[in-house]
């Protein structure tokens, strides 16, 4: 039953990366990875609250650990696109676009956690 629930959550969290994705890149090109820069900071931001928010709440069925951290976020998040998406600026010979890249979805990423896990310690 886990593998059904991680199924399910997964393929919702492949469907949204998709549908997210193709929203961005129709309103804003594909010159700079926007797409998956904005999929990788909510997953942050999604992962950050969740997590926070089920530990909060251990009334809550451990299913919804694996559908949404697990299932979910791991089908919407996109680390190694994001890793490909890098190699490949710079390999275009924009080597300032990709550690600008790097640094901000670092940076952003940690704050989408950080963020997602204060919202949550709020609603507690």
């Amino acid at each position: 039953m886990k593998f059904l629930w991680i199924a399910i959550g997964g393929a919702l969290g492949s469907i949204a990366r998709y549908l997210v994705g193709l929203w961005i890149y129709e309103r804003m090109g594909t010159r700079f990875p926007y797409g998956t820069f904005l999929i990788n900071i909510t997953g942050c931001f999604i992962i950050g609250f969740v997590l926070t928010f089920l530990d909060a709440r251990m009334s809550l069925s451990p299913t919804w650990r694996l559908i949404i951290p697990v299932g979910f976020v791991g089908a919407y998040t996109t680390f190694s696109t994001f890793e490909y998406e890098t190699l490949r600026l710079a390999q275009h010979g924009q080597a300032g676009t990709a550690l600008l890249y790097i640094a901000s979805s670092v940076i952003l990423g940690y704050a989408g956690v950080w963020f997602g896990q204060a919202v949550a310690r709020g609603m507690a």
